[in-house]
């Protein structure tokens, strides 16, 4: 596997697990929407997430909890760009979280170092706006459908075995277009289209996808996986997310999203002091 993780700016060492922050600047993301929806509130959110210990920022404009609508490209950009401006002037690793070209495009032009696509690269001109960059960091996700339907099509023979085929077409599809694979990074895409059984398999099973020699990125923070399992609501449900990235880090992920950075930080610094002893 990589040793790091090649981005527009930074080459991210992957000796240790990194934790990326998120930065919804959103009014209806599932956990937080609306704390951070405008530019001050975003900016003064993601210095205190770097302040907790964040390795890379990871900023959305549009939400993708299931059934949410989608955003025409010049929305998604007019709630992101302002936020962008700014932290990529920070000494930091910036992620936009989009799966539309056009914000794609304009996200690059202001140097943000990774793209976070949902889609995998597989709408059209996606793939070709990544190749064209040269540099840029990519995560690539797996889901079915889309926000909106996503959950009425999570249908599997084997849920582990298909992630990883689709994943594995898609980094292929990938380097065909000239993406080095040291710029890849791939996301098994907990709660996109997935019931919680699926969600738990692909956990359990989770160097399934390691095996394919790339450095796997997991989000479970605060997923609503962990409510069913839990019986908690979203805002109680920070102990399951650190269970559960403690979890994904041990089955060999190498960045784990999450919305409570301090907290993780913690966790793997303990973790990381006892594998080394």
């Amino acid at each position: 596997m990589a040793q790091t993780w090649h981005t527009t700016r930074f080459q991210l060492p992957l000796d240790r697990p990194l934790v990326m922050g998120i930065v919804n600047v959103t009014p209806d993301s599932f956990s937080d929407g609306g704390q951070h929806a405008g530019v001050a509130q975003a900016v003064a959110h993601a210095r205190r997430l770097v302040d907790e210990g964040a390795d890379i920022l990871d900023i959305g404009g549009e939400s993708s909890r299931p059934g949410a609508p989608v955003l025409a490209p010049d929305d998604e950009w007019a709630r992101i760009e302002g936020v962008l401006r700014e932290l990529v002037r920070w000494n930091v690793p910036v992620s936009v979280d989009t799966c539309k070209p056009e914000v794609m495009h304009r996200a690059l032009d202001l140097g943000v170092d990774i793209i976070n696509d949902i889609h995998a690269l597989d709408r059209p001109g996606a793939l070709q706006v990544v190749a064209a960059h040269g540099q840029c960091g990519v995560c690539l996700m797996h889901m079915v459908g889309i926000p909106e339907t996503m959950q009425s099509q999570a249908q599997y023979g084997d849920v582990v075995d298909e992630v990883r085929r689709y994943l594995g077409e898609r980094v292929a599809e990938a380097e065909a277009a000239g993406v080095a694979r040291e710029r890849l990074c791939l996301d098994p895409g907990i709660g996109f289209g997935k019931t919680p059984a699926h969600n738990l398999a692909l956990l359990r099973h989770q160097s399934a996808l390691a095996a394919l020699g790339l450095p796997v990125l997991v989000g479970w923070s605060r997923k609503s996986t962990l409510g069913q399992v839990t019986g908690r609501p979203v805002e109680q449900r920070l102990a399951a997310s650190l269970a559960a990235a403690l979890m994904g880090v041990q089955h060999g992920a190498r960045v784990v999203r999450v919305h409570d950075v301090a907290e993780t930080v913690d966790v793997l610094k303990v973790w990381q002091a006892v594998a080394s002893v």
